[in-house]
């Protein structure tokens, strides 16, 4: 059966869930994995397989109970395990499909096609299945083990003049020539870790509420997602005694990976291209080796996989890169993951290779931002001209490592001339910052889903800095969870934030470097 109108079929059949009985599925689940079995061996049982599991909740519409849960839930009839687009450099495109890692011979071991413009072709292995050595992690060895991915990561560059693209079935969402409305999250995972005694309870969604988040984010159909960072959270195992997050993966392999990203954020990957801003958690001391397979821009290779500590300082640093969205417009997207948040001591080796790094990679930023007649956005996770509530300082100001690298290269300017907007995540708060100063707005986002920060004072002391030579003249900050909306006007940008539900708690508009909001201070 030709694989667009299999989908169709499938999408019908799924819209009838409310009339299935509850016990029905457990058994269409023990037939869906005879079936998906069986099919492994014959290409003539697969297609049809997959029809009768499409159609086997129509069948059993007995009306007796609603599912437990919706039917998106359920395994698709697609082997897929995800299927999105990221995009890169200049703007390239890449289709990006994660299946299971079967055995040789078996259709599960090598990546499908697809199908760009009505032209099938083969997806390349960015990752083969592996389950690398145990490597030093943030944790104590005996709270750590090896990060297993028992999946293919497959890509594909898309050409720029691409029109529609489909992987088994199922439609990517390509780049628009021109981005009018962007979805921006950031600190999305469930937190587990034992070091700060801190288990969220990921089984609750209103304790971790990133699915909500980002279904709500999707119903807003954006042309462009930019996550700020931070998306792998589950670093150690839940303690037996606590229920709320029992069960739940840990570690940094393709199960968690899952979890925390893959899985909630179904909807949210299916609706638009990705730009992704690598967080301190997609370090190779943590979730590193799953970045490089999934999400990283650059071609996959061994000494930037994160699988053996000896290539980390090689690893833990990426150029910068430009993602033109417009003629007159463009994100800058720089990797931050080793920033920190103390002083560096130029004494100490590795802190003088990462000033050393930094300040290379802001001389990058330098050179991409002097594109004339094009306005930049700055994108990355650790915050620079902003705050974060700080126990032992109260309110501390933006990355040290990475104020020192920028003004080593721009002095107390910061930034080039030609960036308009900054867009932070790591704090998790909402904060729009306006300066009295001569410096570019910025907005922080990290408030997807990782438990929230404490709320910043209110009033906020307005005569603090978040760096040397910066007067704030305007802040708009809260620690609800949500997302951020920028919409394109004539004249600007139109940026609010929305709750879990969507909800628009504050609007504010961006104009050249300058942004203002209907409501200042704490939001209530």
């Amino acid at each position: 059966m030709n694989s667009f109108y299999r989908a169709a079929l499938c999408r019908v059949m799924r819209g009838v869930h409310s009339l299935v009985p509850t016990l029905f599925f457990g058994t269409i689940g023990v037939f869906r994995k005879l079936f998906m079995r069986i099919s492994r061996h014959s290409r003539f049982v697969r297609p049809a397989a997959r029809l009768l599991l499409c159609a086997a909740p129509l069948l059993a519409g007995c009306g007796l109970l609603a599912p437990p849960f919706p039917m998106s839930a359920l395994p698709p009839a697609s082997r897929l395990l995800a299927a999105y687009v990221v995009l890169g450099e200049n703007g390239a495109a890449s289709a990006r499909a994660i299946t299971p890692a079967g055995e040789p011979g078996l259709p599960d071991a090598t990546c499908p096609n697809i199908t760009v413009d009505g032209a099938s072709r083969p997806m390349r292995i960015r990752a083969p299945a592996a389950t690398p050595m145990l490597r030093p992690t943030a944790s104590d060895p005996s709270e750590s083990k090896p990060a297993a991915f028992p999946v293919l990561t497959c890509e594909f560059p898309l050409p720029g003049n691409a029109a529609r693209a489909t992987v088994d079935g199922i439609e990517l969402r390509l780049p628009n020539a021109e981005v009018r409305r962007i979805v921006v999250v950031g600190d999305t995972g469930c937190r587990l870790k034992k070091k700060d005694n801190d288990w969220q309870a990921c089984r609750d969604e209103q304790a971790w509420p990133f699915r909500a988040v980002a279904d709500a984010a999707a119903a807003f159909a954006p042309d462009l997602v930019i996550h700020l960072g931070d998306i792998h959270y589950r670093e150690n195992a839940c303690p037996p005694q606590l229920a709320g997050c029992q069960g739940s993966p840990w570690g940094y392999g393709w199960d968690t990976w899952q979890a925390d990203l893959f899985a909630p954020a179904a909807k949210l990957l299916a609706v638009a291209p990705w730009v992704v801003a690598r967080g301190n958690h997609e370090e190779c001391r943590r979730a590193g080796q799953g970045w490089f397979r999934f999400l990283d821009i650059q071609p996959y290779r061994e000494a930037r996989s994160c699988n053996d500590a000896n290539n980390d300082a090689e690893a833990d640093f990426s150029p910068p890169y430009a993602v033109p969205i417009a003629r007159d417009l463009q994100f800058i997207v720089f990797d931050s993951a080793v920033a920190g948040h103390a002083p560096l001591d130029m004494k100490n080796p590795r802190d003088a290779h990462a000033f050393n790094q930094y300040r290379q990679q802001f001389a990058k930023v330098d050179e991409l931002a002097g594109k004339p007649g094009v306005s930049t956005m700055f994108v990355n996770h650790h915050t620079l001209l902003a705050f974060a509530p700080d126990e032992k300082l109260g309110i501390a100001g933006g990355s040290p490592p990475q104020l020192a690298a920028m003004r080593s290269v721009r002095s107390t300017a910061y930034y080039p001339p030609s960036v308009k907007l900054a867009l932070h995540g790591h704090v998790h708060l909402f904060e729009a910052l306006n300066f009295a100063s001569n410096h570019p707005a910025a907005i922080v986002a990290g408030m997807g889903g990782t438990n929230a920060d404490a709320n910043l004072p209110d009033p906020f002391p307005l005569d603090l800095s978040p760096a040397d030579g910066v007067t704030l003249e305007s802040i708009t900050h809260s620690n609800d969870f949500g997302f951020v909306l920028m919409d394109k006007m004539e004249s600007g940008w139109q940026i609010s934030a929305h709750d879990r539900h969507g909800t628009r708690k504050v609007t504010c508009v961006l104009t050249g470097s300058k942004i203002r909001c209907d409501k200042t201070g704490l939001l209530k």
